[in-house]
C-alpha cells in the first residue's frame, strides 16, 4: 500500500481553515474584507455567543451572479487575480480564494447574494464543506453570509475557543482596526440581538479616528503628512504628553490594509525619541500608500504581515514623517491650547486616475491604493503643497524681536549647595537661533517653589518649570552638539565577532555609516568581523554584545541608528548628572539664563528621559478653581 496519498478535498479545506480561520474574529475579518472589496458602504455584523453559535455579515456591495456564487465556494476561486503578475501587485484586501470554502468546511454555512441587475438572489447552503442546497430566493442587492456552529465538526478546535466575553471583545477590536481605515463605510455590530457598537459613515478620517481612539484624544492629535513621490504617509499621532502603557493604540496601514509590522512601529517610536518616557507609547494612526508592486502582502495566510522591496526607504519615510510632524508642533506647544489645537479635518486629497479605475485618498470615501504607475493626474484635484506650509497655515508662528545677547560672564552656572564653589555646567549658546520662537525668555519669573520649580507669569496663565528636567535638556543638547562624530577609542586588542549569514551581509553594508559614529569594524572572512575601535563613550561595555545587538537591529530595521541611540543613552546619563538638582536655590540671573538656554533647545518641552519640562495652568482654570466664573 502506498504511503503517499492525496488528501480528500474536505480534509484539505479543513487544514486551510486552520490557517485562515483561527477564531470567530478571523471569520469576521475575512468576510468584512470581502464586503469592502465588493464596494460596500454599509456592513452589518450580527453575532451570537461571541460568534461561536452565529456570525452573520450582510452588505450592500456588488453581489454575485448565480454562476459566480457557485464558483466562489470552491477552493482557490477568486475574482481578484487573473494573471501571474497580479500576485505581485495586489490592490485588494482579499485575494487568496480560501476564505469561503475554508469557513464553510468547519461550519454550517449559508450564502445569499444578488447583483443589482439580477431579478433574484442565489442561495447556497453547506454543511462541513458539502453543498446541501442551491436555489433562487428573494433578497436585496448585496451579500448575506451566515456562519453557524463554527467548528461543529472539529470539536478539538472548538474547545480551544475562549469565553463569550473574550470572543466578542476580539471581534470588536478587529472591526475597530478595519473601521479606522474605512471612514466612508458604515459598520453596525449586534450581539445576541442587542446593538453593541455602531460606526456611522464619517465626514472624514479625523472624525472616525476620534470615534475609535476616544474623545479624550480630540485636542491632542497631530496631523502627519509626507510625500516623496513614491511613499505617501498620512495620519494622526498624539502629543508626546499623551501616552499609554502599551502599544495597543498604534495602528499602521499599508495601502488600506491593517498590518502588524514591528519595524514600522520601531521607526515611529524612534521619531519620538527622548520625548517619551521609557515603557510609554503614543497613540498613532498612520496610513502608508505606495505602489502595490513594491509591497508583498502574500506573506502569511492572515495577511497581517507584509514585506517591502525597499524596506530601508519605508522605515526612513515613517521616521521622517513623524519627526517632521512633532517638530512642526513643538515650537507652538508653548501657546495656549485654544491657539494651537484647532480642529483638524484633513482635506480631500487628490484623486489619481489609473488604467482601470479611480480611487480616492484615505481621507475620502475609501483608502487609496496604488495599483501601478498613474497615467494621469487631473489638474483640478492637484492640492499638493509643502508640509511645512500646511503646518504654518494651521499654527501661526509666534515671533518676537531678538533680545540682546548676554555676555560670557552671564552664562548659567550652578552650585550643588550654597556653601560650595560654583562650577560651570555645559551650556548652549546664550542666543537662541533666529528661527526659534522666544517663549521661555519672555516669561516674567515669579520665583521658586520648594527650590525645585520655577514659577512664571504669562499672558495665558501660570507656567511652572521643572528646573532639573529643563536644565537636563539644555545639557543633553549641548553635549550632543559636541559629539556629532563621537571620538573613537582604539582597542588595545581588537575583538573578533562572528555573526549569522544574514547579519553579516547586512552589517557589511552599513560599515561606512557605523564608522561615522566612531565604530571601526572590518570584515575578517566568512561571517567574522574584527572590531578595532569603538566610541569612547561606550568603551567600557561589551564590544561583542554591542556589535551583535547592532547587527540584529540592522536586520530588523535596516537602519544604522542603533549605535547613535546607544550614544544618546550615554549622553542622557551624563546630562542627568550634570544638570542642576531639585531643592537647589537659584538666583534670578540663573533662572533667566536657564530660560534663554531652554529657548535655544530643539525639544525644550521634554527632558531626555521624556518627562515634561514645564506645564501651564490657564487663567480660565484658575478662575474656575476660585469660583470666579
Amino acid at each position: 500500500m502506498s504511503k503517499v496519498r492525496i488528501l480528500p478535498e474536505i480534509l484539505s479545506n479543513q487544514i486551510a481553515a486552520g490557517e485562515v480561520v483561527e477564531r470567530p474574529f478571523s471569520v469576521v475579518k475575512e468576510l468584512v474584507e470581502n464586503a469592502l472589496d465588493a464596494g460596500s458602504t454599509q456592513i452589518l455584523i450580527d453575532v451570537e455567543n461571541g460568534g461561536k453559535n452565529l456570525i452573520r455579515i450582510s452588505d450592500n456591495g456588488s453581489g454575485m451572479s448565480y454562476d459566480d456564487a457557485l464558483i466562489s465556494v470552491e477552493r482557490y476561486a477568486t475574482s481578484k487575480l487573473y494573471e501571474n503578475k497580479d500576485l505581485f501587485s495586489i490592490s485588494t484586501l482579499g485575494f487568496r480564494g480560501e476564505a469561503l470554502p475554508s469557513i464553510a468546511s468547519v461550519s454550517r454555512f449559508t450564502l445569499v447574494t444578488r447583483e443589482k441587475t439580477s431579478d433574484s438572489a442565489t442561495l447556497i447552503y453547506m454543511e462541513g464543506g458539502k453543498v446541501k442546497k442551491v436555489s433562487e430566493t428573494g433578497a436585496p442587492p448585496g451579500t448575506l453570509i451566515t456562519v453557524e456552529q463554527l467548528f461543529f465538526n472539529t470539536p478539538a478546535r472548538r474547545k480551544f475557543m475562549k469565553s463569550t466575553a473574550t470572543e466578542i471583545a476580539n471581534i470588536l477590536d478587529t472591526l475597530s482596526c478595519i473601521a479606522l481605515g474605512w471612514p466612508g463605510v458604515q459598520f453596525k455590530v449586534s450581539h445576541n440581538g442587542k446593538p453593541v457598537k455602531s460606526w456611522p459613515k464619517a465626514q472624514g478620517f479625523y472624525d472616525r479616528a476620534v470615534d475609535i481612539l476616544g474623545q479624550e484624544f480630540r485636542r491632542s492629535l497631530i496631523p502627519v503628512e509626507f510625500d516623496d513621490e513614491i511613499i505617501r504617509i498620512n495620519g494622526l499621532i498624539s502629543s508626546p504628553d499623551v501616552t499609554r502603557s502599551g502599544s495597543q493604540k498604534l495602528y499602521v496601514y499599508v495601502n488600506g490594509r491593517y498590518v502588524r509590522d514591528r519595524s514600522l512601529i520601531h521607526a515611529l517610536l524612534e521619531a519620538y525619541g527622548s520625548r517619551l518616557m521609557k515603557q510609554r507609547y503614543p497613540v498613532a494612526v498612520l496610513f502608508l500608500t505606495l505602489p502595490c508592486d513594491s509591497v508583498d502582502v502574500n506573506v502569511h495566510p492572515t495577511k497581517h504581515e507584509v514585506r517591502f522591496s525597499d524596506h530601508s526607504r519605508v522605515y526612513s519615510a515613517v521616521r521622517a514623517a513623524v519627526s517632521h510632524a512633532l517638530a512642526g508642533t513643538e515650537k507652538n506647544r508653548h501657546f495656549a491650547p485654544e491657539q494651537v489645537r484647532p480642529e483638524f479635518h484633513p482635506p480631500l486629497q487628490d484623486k489619481i486616475r489609473y488604467k482601470d479605475t479611480v480611487q480616492t485618498d484615505l481621507f475620502g470615501e475609501n483608502p487609496a491604493v496604488f495599483s501601478r504607475s498613474p497615467i494621469e493626474t487631473p489638474a483640478e484635484f492637484d492640492t499638493a503643497s509643502p508640509v511645512q506650509t500646511r503646518f504654518e497655515a494651521r499654527y501661526p508662528v509666534y515671533t518676537e524681536p531678538q533680545t540682546q545677547s548676554l555676555n560670557a560672564s552671564d552664562r548659567f552656572t550652578v552650585a550643588e549647595n550654597q556653601d560650595s564653589n560654583p562650577s560651570p555646567s555645559p551650556t548652549l549658546s546664550s542666543e537662541p537661533a533666529e528661527t526659534t520662537p522666544r517663549f521661555f525668555s519672555r516669561l516674567r519669573i515669579i520665583g521658586q517653589l520648594q527650590s525645585t520649580y520655577i514659577l512664571c507669569d504669562s499672558a495665558e496663565g501660570l507656567i511652572i518649570i521643572d528646573q532639573h528636567a529643563a536644565h537636563e535638556r539644555v545639557v543633553f543638547e549641548a553635549l550632543k552638539s559636541k559629539t556629532t562624530r563621537p571620538a573613537s577609542q582604539t582597542l588595545l586588542l581588537p575583538e573578533t565577532v562572528e555573526l549569522s549569514f544574514k547579519e553579516a551581509e547586512t552589517l557589511e553594508k552599513e560599515l561606512p555609516a557605523l564608522a561615522d559614529l566612531g565604530l571601526d569594524i572590518e570584515p575578517f572572512g566568512q561571517n567574522c568581523f574584527v572590531v578595532k575601535a569603538v566610541p569612547a563613550l561606550l568603551s567600557q561595555g561589551s564590544v561583542t554584545r554591542l556589535v551583535v545587538d547592532i547587527a540584529e537591529k540592522l536586520v530588523e530595521t535596516g537602519s544604522a541608528r542603533l549605535l547613535e541611540n546607544a550614544v544618546d543613552e550615554c549622553l542622557i546619563v551624563m546630562a542627568c548628572h550634570g544638570a542642576i538638582r531639585a531643592h537647589q536655590i537659584l538666583s534670578d540671573q540663573q533662572m533667566k539664563q536657564l530660560m534663554v538656554q531652554l529657548d535655544a533647545c530643539e525639544t525644550p518641552s521634554f527632558c531626555p528621559h521624556g518627562r515634561p519640562t514645564w506645564t501651564r495652568y490657564s487663567m480660565s482654570l484658575l478662575e474656575k478653581a476660585f469660583k470666579r466664573t
